[in-house]
């Protein structure tokens, strides 16, 4: 291949794909004017940015547009190679008329990666069949500060939920043919003040320790195939330029082979924002010997820039081949380099394809089965924060539905979702899917209940006119739902998603005051919330009769919830990230040492007023019968740092209904040689269980574990006391067990154990 021919393999261009079934047209985005097609195929191409996720198109005709257009690619070049498409897919296939699914902070919230491995696998099998190659998710970055306004997209704020839901989303994607990327690679949620798109102050142990585990655990479990790297810069290296972590840690320590992609506009970043290249080929040939090896969303800084760079001598071509085989290799073992490789996808397989007008309305991207999957993820994602014996409803004459969420359809979705994302921009175009308003779906829950319906207030405007309506239809009514919350967007355009950050977690708006004059109408109030982010609720920890809180659910999600309340689904969320006391206490997380709590050397009380962990149900569950297997006489478990801890305890739901328990098994280190946070949670299972039934549960904490970063940067064993717990949330500790690891400090690397296994059997199986 000729050098042009090789680096036409390392960049795309942003296309859309075409309603009338023709070609994809470049998209016009404010950062770039983009090049046509004419001047880049005859070199060939190596991607195609967001065909379907740049403007709405007919499934069938957009993957007609995609056909066509491969075509034209593989036929303009010597190789006949074709390009790989991208797409977004973190809550559901980024398309129009796709299934829109919860947003990954309810994949937190669930608990359950099994689900979440099932509903990724039918988003890749959307995407496959209408020729996409590659999904732009997950995102695996650790909630660090709750006013980031991309918080809706990640899974939470501990590492081990992140990486072990993440890596269940991975292996469902890949197992469908997905190509799945890692994003963002690393630290972007650690960013100052919470702020999109700042400088990270993070030392290295807080980097090797937090930041770091969730993608260290998707590299060896999931099977992944990309990595996009963060925008950020780390104690002054930005993370495209940064060759220890693209190389050095990810590739020649954890052996990842598959391709980095730049974050959309990342490796220009380093001139325009970042100041460490003096032009675009400065640019080009920092990141290419970083590791980076696609630039993404548009040719740029890897085109003529990069051309001229290896040219004069300033970039070795081998950087190039280094990256064009590892682009290569990811086409090929997608097949889109075999000698039969076809452009038609499998759902245009056997269609007539002369005639694409025939062909609208005939791919289904939100079948029955999808449907029942993102309500599935819903109903097991919603979480009961408090009730005082108000839930579930019993059949009330009068419901009084006030707040801004209450007849707002797209009050379920996070900001990567299609009609949020893209079709905002087209207000013209349906949202291509039904999105019941929480109201519809209280009407349908309550049969023979009046519904009495009052905004109150929008989202987050200043307007306190309504509130007396509000209140009067408070006063008249048998219980409120307060229906509050976030509107997601871009940019500024929301209150929750990319770049609508958070000055404090007071809730949007005048939301806190009418929630207020509602607690003073002297009617039971149930909070529900719609939402990106957790907030501060102020009286409504103490005084609300019930509080629901639900993070961007899904086209699913107000039957849910209405379920919810009626006692039709039993909740059985826990909460991803704490739910903060007060709105100014960020950064702040349950992951924090000692020094992070209350003291009485600073007025501010940082405690949550609900817990990472934290979650009600409608029945009841007795902790019971702990045996700690080779205890020594005064209860111990004793064990070298090379050893594991085995334990098994009994978990009986003693209420009259069906549910779930969640078992999280916690660590607490008391005495290390660097400071360590309270506790972290090391393993964690979700338990069904009938009404009297129970389920012995066996755990094995095995001393890699224990692992931490010490301070000569190594990641170390020592020896010395632990405390297990056995909790049913971080602030709920059912069963304590105290451990001694015994022998010699052990170093251990990325090959070590990195669970602890928990699991259930019927206890009369024992």
């Amino acid at each position: 291949m000729t050098l042009d021919e090789k680096i036409a393999q390392l960049y795309g261009i942003w296309v859309g794909a075409s309603g009338e079934g023709a070609e994809v047209a470049p998209h016009q985005h404010d950062m770039e004017e983009p090049p046509s097609l004419d001047e880049l195929l005859p070199d060939g191409l190596g991607q195609l940015t967001r065909p379907f996720g740049t403007v709405p198109v007919d499934p069938a005709l957009g993957a007609v547009s995609l056909m066509r257009t491969q075509q034209r690619i593989a036929a303009a070049n010597r190789f006949g190679i074709p390009a790989m498409a991208h797409e977004e897919c973190l809550a559901g296939f980024a398309a129009w008329g796709a299934t829109t699914y919860p947003v990954p902070l309810s994949w937190g919230a669930s608990f359950d990666p099994g689900l979440v491995r099932v509903m990724a696998a039918a988003i890749g099998r959307d995407m496959r069949s209408v020729g996409v190659h590659q999904g732009l998710a997950p995102v695996l970055d650790v909630v660090r500060d709750a006013r980031w306004g991309r918080v809706e997209e990640t899974i939470g704020e501990d590492p081990y939920l992140v990486g072990t839901i993440a890596t269940a989303y991975i292996q469902g994607l890949e197992s469908a043919g997905i190509v799945a990327t890692l994003k963002h690679f690393a630290g972007y949620s650690a960013s100052r003040a919470g702020r999109n798109l700042a400088p990270v102050s993070m030392g290295p142990r807080e980097r090797a320790d937090v930041v770091l585990p969730p993608f260290e655990m998707a590299v060896r479990e999931s099977g992944v195939r990309s990595v996009m790297h963060a925008y950020t810069d780390t104690d002054g290296v930005p993370s495209a330029a940064d060759e220890e972590l693209l190389t050095g840690l990810l590739r020649d320590t954890w052996g990842f082979d598959g391709t980095v992609v730049a974050d959309y506009f990342g490796i220009a970043f380093l001139k325009t924002l970042h100041g460490v290249a003096a032009d675009w080929a400065d640019a080009a040939g920092t990141a290419l010997h970083a590791g980076v090896d696609v630039e993404l969303p548009t040719v740029k800084t890897f085109g003529q820039p990069l051309r001229d760079a290896v040219a004069a001598g300033l970039v070795d071509e081998k950087l190039v081949d280094r990256a064009l085989r590892r682009v290569l290799t990811q086409k090929a073992q997608l097949g889109l380099l075999d000698p039969g490789w076809s452009p038609v996808p499998t759902a245009l397989a056997g269609a007539d394809l002369s005639d694409p007008q025939s062909l609208r309305g005939t791919v289904d991207l939100n079948s029955a089965a999808h449907r029942d999957l993102s309500r599935r993820l819903a109903e097991r994602s919603a979480v009961l924060l408090g009730n005082d014996g108000t839930l579930p409803l019993d059949r009330p004459a009068r419901i009084a539905l006030i707040g801004p969420q209450a007849e707002l359809p797209t009050a379920v979705l996070g900001c990567y979702s299609f009609p949020v994302h893209v079709g905002a921009q087209h207000p013209d175009t349906p949202l291509g899917i039904d999105l019941p308003t929480l109201r519809q779906a209280l009407v349908a829950e309550f049969p023979g209940t009046e519904i009495v319906t009052v905004a109150g207030c929008g989202i987050d405007d200043t307007d306190v006119s309504g509130f007396a309506a509000a209140v009067r239809a408070a006063r008249d009514a048998d219980v409120v739902v307060a229906a509050l919350g976030d509107r997601a967007g871009l940019f500024g355009r929301g209150t929750s998603g990319e770049g609508c950050d958070a000055e404090s977690l007071t809730l949007p708006g005048v939301q806190q005051g009418l929630l207020d004059a509602l607690l003073d109408s002297g009617t039971p109030v149930v909070l529900t919330l719609l939402a990106g982010r957790p907030y501060a609720l102020g009286r409504a920890v103490e005084e609300a009769a019930a509080i629901v809180q639900s993070f961007f659910p899904g086209q699913e999600g107000t039957p849910a919830l209405a379920g919810v309340l009626s006692g039709r689904i039993n909740p059985s969320g826990r909460l991803p990230v704490s739910v903060p006391r007060h709105p100014g206490v960020q950064p702040s997380t349950y992951l924090a040492a000692p020094l992070a709590r209350a003291s009485e050397v600073s007025n501010i009380d940082p405690a949550a007023a609900f817990g990472f962990g934290h979650g009600l149900t409608y029945t009841a569950f007795e902790w019971s019968g702990l045996e700690v297997h080779g205890a020594a006489d005064d209860g111990r478990a004793v064990t070298g740092t090379d050893g594991e801890v085995e334990l098994s305890f009994t978990v009986r739901n003693t209420g009259a209904r069906a549910g779930s328990e969640v078992v999280q098994v916690y660590l607490h280190d008391p005495i290390a040689s660097v400071v360590q946070p309270v506790q972290r949670l090391v393993g964690y299972l979700r338990v069904p269980l009938e009404a009297g039934e129970a389920r012995r549960i066996g755990v094995t904490v095995p001393a890699d574990v224990a692992a931490f970063t010490g301070r000569d940067g190594r990641r170390v064993v020592e020896p010395g006391e632990l405390e297990l717990r056995l909790a049913a949330s971080s602030t709920d500790v059912r069963l304590t067990v105290r451990a001694e690891l015994v022998g010699p400090a052990r170093q251990v690397d990325h090959t070590r154990r990195l669970h602890a296994l928990v699991s259930g059997t019927p206890e009369e199986s024992r």
